[in-house]
């Protein structure tokens, strides 16, 4: 039976389903500053070796060298895309988006990508990746299924519009070689997907890919996808670690939160609903408070990939797991704080965020 997670954010912040068709899959805002600079900065270090210069690379990014090297810069998708077109455009070669997902190592994405290495099972590491994605200044909605003997990465277009044909295909075999690339980081450098399959034309000769990937690679299919023996997900990764991973979970957490209090539409909704969290406001009333009637409310909400619903789930779990990990106070009053009629009630939505009880969440 297939089973595995898709990019997609549910209510409770997990993992959901495919988005029906119609449905707009979710993505940040491109000019939302919410992501450190790293992929930028691996970007502009792997094209110096063929005589690009770091001003070509960020010629109308609006970022300067110092910015990117600083750690605490906060960059969109729009500047990673720009910086992107520029490297394509200056002919530098497919190779090259490959010296870039070779260089991504999980060291490289803080909390995301330590919790990751700390997995207690390839699992758990596959549902992870999946789950946090929204903080690796992602140009793919990743996810993940497992069918016919092997665990099948998923790499579905959210930016599609945005970017040139060039970008597109730099961007994809990026992608592919970065997620190699973090397989090996816990499992070892022999370990190597088994096929690859390219949603896109093969412009180059695929034994050039395959050489990259070290794994035959097909194209012109139906969808981007990664494979490996579904043997993986029962390994655990050189660092596994179940309690330190459960302590970056909660941190990450917290920073999938902050990301969608600055997240536009959503954001300016999420930090009204943050004001009078044990009696949120109804949705005509955010609409009024915003200075647009509910029907726009609803159509920018949906446009954006998100439903108003959702994001009052979002807050009282933010609130919740905060007041759980941070505080002593009772279920009830954690319940009234976050508008829950009763304890029970925030006891069953503890579980469906976190698939823990109410008392291991407090311990942590």
């Amino acid at each position: 039976m297939a089973s595995g997670t898709s990019g997609d954010l549910g209510s409770d912040g997990s993992a959901g389903e495919l988005p029906p068709a119609g449905r707009p899959l979710r993505r940040p805002l491109t000019n939302q500053k919410i992501f450190a600079p790293y992929k930028i900065a691996t970007l502009i270090d792997a094209v110096t070796a063929h005589g690009l210069t770091p001003e070509a690379v960020l010629a109308g990014v609006d970022l300067s060298l110092a910015e990117v090297r600083d750690p605490n810069t906060l960059t969109s998708i729009r500047q990673y895309l720009a910086a992107g077109e520029n490297v394509v455009r200056s002919g530098v070669g497919l190779g090259v988006a490959y010296e870039v997902g070779a260089r991504l190592h999980l060291s490289a994405y803080g909390m995301y990508g330590y919790a990751l290495m700390c997995s207690p099972t390839m699992r758990d590491f596959f549902d992870f990746a999946v789950r946090y994605h929204p903080l690796a200044t992602p140009v793919q909605q990743l996810g993940w299924r497992q069918a016919d003997g092997t665990a099948i990465w998923t790499f579905t277009e959210i930016y599609g519009d945005l970017m040139s044909r060039d970008l597109r295909d730099f961007l994809l075999r990026q992608q592919m070689m970065m997620t190699t690339t973090h397989m090996r980081d816990v499992l070892g450098p022999d370990t190597r997907p088994i096929r690859a399959a390219f949603g896109l034309a093969d412009v180059r000769g695929s034994a050039s890919d395959e050489a990259a990937l070290g794994c035959p690679c097909a194209f012109g299919q139906p969808a981007h996808e990664l494979h490996y023996p579904a043997s993986v997900l029962d390994r655990a990764p050189e660092l596994a670690n179940r309690l330190t991973r459960a302590m970056l979970e909660d941190t990450c957490d917290r920073l999938v939160g902050q990301a969608k209090m600055t997240s536009g539409i959503a954001g300016d909704v999420y930090q009204l609903l943050m004001l009078a969290p044990n009696r949120f406001p109804t949705m005509p009333a955010v609409a009024q408070r915003l200075g647009m009637t509910e029907r726009t409310l609803r159509r920018r909400l949906h446009e954006a990939g998100h439903a108003y619903a959702d994001i009052v789930d979002d807050v009282r779990r933010s609130l919740t797991l905060e007041y759980l990990t941070t505080t002593r106070i009772s279920a009830d009053d954690i319940a009234w704080k976050v508008g829950f009629s009763d304890s029970s009630n925030l006891r069953r939505a503890v579980k469906r965020w976190t698939g823990r009880t109410f008392a291991e969440v407090r311990r942590g």
